[in-house]
């Protein structure tokens, strides 16, 4: 199999695997396995933490899908960043990662740093100037990407950063969530892992709490684990199952997540009350070039920045209907936030000036709805806002 969207539908899946050639992966939901000799491993499952049938199918359709040789499933994206952590630093090692990251993985971090003296230094990497500095300064063993950033869609060049972290012997970590397999591959652009919080668009409907590592390293894949069992933040078997069930539609949403966030970023950049829109897909984005040169669509994440002060982002949002005011991203329906009394509430105040998230910032999570009404409800807001003036 070639192409994406026939690895997402049948991939890691054949009928002719299993008892009664089910066209869908059955759920195992049984905790042990039983054998009938003390020596006998030729099944090969023992106990659902150290590996279940279910979980190891998506599993190999997860690593699929980011052309890797390893897939391993996690109960949430941060046990999934935290396994990792564990598997490739010690007590003082050093991480340098983009400044503009989702806020839970600088809470990680800074747990890291209080409990195990490990030093972690920001950079704005979308500067390969500043992230070589930054790695030539203090060679670290992880160089640690997210693009595109969240909040602020920043857009890092992968190929780039990862000749510069390997002239130093780190490992690259690229954070993939926001654009999906289906938009980015970063292990073929060089990068050693891909984390996603699989929560997002790899479920898409807002219903499975899971994270998903992907690498080619083999040695890394055996720790990794080898810390998943003995951690135990592993995905069940039911929410395994699910998200094989989402896989299938991943490319075919992506798309429309995409077209949706295409026209309304368009949208709010011709309006008076928009200070500014922050998607790669738009040409004036810095980062546009780059992003389609490793991109092959540019997701359905978007921020902008209103005119006003923080009440009248306040009053936007809630102000909307179809776009519901939550955390979270990646699903099918709309969602919309605001970073600073929300996802980016723990960054303090001062750091969140200085990376540019003002209290107007506003963030959206375009979901894959009509069109036509999506821009009604964005319009009706304007209204509201407007009146309130």
């Amino acid at each position: 199999m070639k192409h994406l969207s026939t690895k997402a539908i049948h991939g890691a899946e054949d009928p002719m695997d299993n008892q009664y050639g089910d066209i869908v992966t059955p759920i195992h939901m049984s905790v042990t396995f039983a054998k009938e000799r003390i020596t006998e491993t030729e099944h090969g499952y023992i106990y659902s933490r150290t590996a279940n049938p279910t979980r190891d199918k998506l599993e190999s359709k997860l690593a699929m899908l980011e052309d890797a040789e390893c897939g391993l499933a996690f109960s949430s994206g941060m046990a999934a960043e935290t396994t990792l952590l564990m598997a490739t630093l010690s007590s003082g090692s050093t991480i340098v990662a983009l400044d503009d990251l989702y806020g839970g993985t600088k809470r990680l971090f800074r747990i890291f740093s209080e409990k195990f003296k490990m030093k972690i230094v920001y950079v704005d990497a979308t500067s390969t100037s500043n992230l070589k500095k930054a790695v030539k300064n203090v060679n670290p063993e992880l160089v640690w990407i997210e693009t595109p950033s969240n909040p602020l869609l920043k857009i890092v060049d992968i190929r780039e950063s990862v000749e510069i972290a390997h002239e130093e012997n780190a490992l690259v970590v690229v954070d993939n969530t926001f654009a999906s397999p289906v938009f980015q591959k970063p292990l073929l652009l060089g990068a050693d892992v891909v984390v996603h919080s699989a929560t997002k668009y790899i479920s898409g409907h807002s219903d499975v709490l899971a994270g998903s590592i992907m690498l080619n390293n083999r040695e890394l894949c055996g720790k990794m684990k080898f810390l998943q069992n003995a951690l135990g933040a592993v995905l069940s078997a039911h929410d395994s199952w699910l998200l094989l069930r989402s896989i299938k539609t991943l490319p075919l949403r992506m798309k429309k997540h995409e077209e949706n966030a295409m026209k309304i970023a368009e949208y709010l950049s011709s309006h008076d009350l928009v200070k500014r829109v922050l998607y790669p897909g738009l040409t004036e984005h810095p980062g546009h070039e780059i992003a389609k040169r490793q991109m092959t669509g540019f997701s359905g994440m978007l921020s902008f920045e209103l005119r006003g002060r923080l009440k009248d982002a306040v009053t936007f949002v809630e102000a909307l209907k179809v776009f519901k005011l939550a955390e979270s991203l990646g699903g099918v329906e709309s969602l919309v936030e605001i970073p600073s009394l929300m996802t980016h509430a723990s960054v303090p105040r001062e750091e969140r000036e200085k990376l540019g998230i003002s209290d107007t910032l506003i963030r959206m999570s375009v979901g894959i709805e009509d069109l036509e009404d999506l821009l009604d409800d964005i319009s009706n807001a304007f209204h509201k806002l407007n009146k309130q003036k």
